[in-house]
């Protein structure tokens, strides 16, 4: 290939190329891809499973909202903090290999968290799965890039989405019942357990490349390549473009809100300031967990449809910037209409998968590995701080009020904390407004 004449990068239509002439099988593609999607499933129901056992972690760990904020925190921070090596080790040995022993370590992560008799145990376990399942959506876009057509990159990492939330919406009133009936510990030890039976299938089935079976690839030939575009080559090509770094504060900022609310504060404020109980509670959550989940794979497949990027995901971040808006201002919602609130704010922020496909059409094709651990760094990140943050608003807002040894806030405590939410939301809008439409296309200038 040659190198673009112009400033600007080249615009690359790749063809499909491997040693063999026929494609994989749409069955065998969708198979293995979603083998390796369960470790993400397992990871999403371990970010948000902390929100329905509140009460028994402040009392087990005699914890305030700061610290209970931390420690659900713990896990994005560590997810956050693995996403760039999480990218260069899937671009450099290939996702089979650093999944499974990521859901190996998932597991063990687990095993101490439900063991746990002291707070920093319990830290150290939840940093452990943090850490490990931080590879899990990493590794399925590398996937996606070797076993899918590149104009349905963006369909396919929203059904990513899409499993993930079903793990979400496992950890809500399925695990409110578990915990209800055999305890939060053991509920998490049969987790455990799940998650290495995936570890062995991921080990056993899934291939790196559809070549390995005999099979075309889908992967554009720079990405095969990979002795081209050495570790650090591939950061410092990442990070040297403009628009990384636009989508990097995009995403993060536009997730954040839905992952601190469904994923820690939204069940607590629902029990302690509308008076629901706690399988309630996560019903309004799992309404936004929802529309969050069919939000990716939807807005993902418009994106390709329309062959544009810009234009869906700015539309989408507005819709939530207004529906938290419409939260914190308007009074006394009926509770089908705070449940259509919530799946709307949920789905709206599913177009930040969009973002993903955008981030690798702005960088170098053997780079997606790493832009999509830059990209999924804030998303998770930017959850992580958000958490802690509203812990400690929270906090300064407590009145002394203690239930069953659990701390409880006011409604003017939540609404102090709520309000970064919705300024979060506004700020994506920001982002999205100052990239550079691709029209789904790969851009990159080889000289870089």
């Amino acid at each position: 290939m040659t190198a673009s004449t112009s400033s600007e990068a080249s615009d690359i239509d790749p063809a499909p190329t491997g040693r063999k002439s026929r494609l994989p099988p749409v069955s065998l593609a969708w198979f293995t891809w979603g083998l390796l999607a369960g470790i993400y499933f397992v990871g999403f129901f371990q970010r948000v499973a902390p929100a329905v056992m509140v009460d028994e972690l402040m009392r087990d760990f005699s914890i305030s909202a700061t610290m209970l904020g931390n420690l659900s925190a713990i896990y994005f921070y560590t997810y956050a903090a693995m996403q760039i090596p999480s990218g260069l080790l899937a671009d450099a040995v290939g996702p089979r290999r650093v999944a499974t022993a990521a859901a190996v370590v998932a597991a063990a992560g687990t095993i101490v968290f439900a063991q746990a008799e002291s707070l920093w145990m319990a830290s150290l376990g939840r940093g452990l799965i943090g850490a490990s399942v931080a590879v899990a959506f990493v590794a399925c876009m590398k996937l996606a890039g070797h076993w899918f057509p590149a104009n349905r990159f963006a369909t396919v990492t929203g059904i990513s989405l899409l499993i993930g939330n079903f793990g979400g919406i496992l950890a809500g009133m399925p695990l409110s019942a578990a915990i209800d009936s055999v305890g939060w510990r053991t509920a998490m030890l049969v987790g455990a357990g799940v998650t290495l039976v995936l570890a062995a299938a991921v080990w056993l089935w899934v291939r790196d490349d559809p070549s390995e079976r005999g099979y075309a690839s889908h992967a554009h030939p720079e990405a095969l390549n990979n002795a081209t575009l050495s570790p650090r080559r591939s950061l410092k090509r990442v990070v040297s473009v403009r628009d990384t770094w636009l989508l990097f504060f995009a995403g993060g900022l536009s997730a954040a809100p839905v992952l601190t609310f469904a994923g820690l504060w939204g069940v607590p404020y629902l029990m302690q300031v509308q008076g629901l109980d706690r399988s309630d509670a996560a019903g309004f959550t799992t309404a936004m967990l929802l529309g969050f989940a069919f939000g990716g794979p939807l807005l993902g497949a418009l994106s390709d449809r329309m062959g544009r990027r810009k234009l869906p995901y700015l539309a989408a971040a507005l819709v939530q910037a207004a529906g938290w808006a419409s939260f914190l201002f308007i009074d006394n919602l009926s509770a089908n209409t705070l449940y259509l609130l919530f799946a709307t704010i949920g789905f709206s922020a599913g177009g930040l998968i969009i973002g993903f496909a955008f981030s690798r059409e702005v960088n170098h094709p053997g780079a997606a590995g790493t832009v999509g651990g830059v990209v999924n760094m804030a998303v998770l990140g930017f959850a992580a701080i958000q958490q802690s943050t509203l812990g400690w608003i929270l906090d300064r807002n407590w009145h002394g009020e203690r239930l069953h040894g659990a701390p409880v806030y006011d409604a003017a405590a939540y609404h102090a904390a709520f309000l970064w939410l919705a300024i979060s939301a506004l700020a994506a809008v920001v982002f999205i407004a100052l990239t550079r439409e691709t029209y789904c296309r790969l851009r990159f200038d080889t000289n870089r």
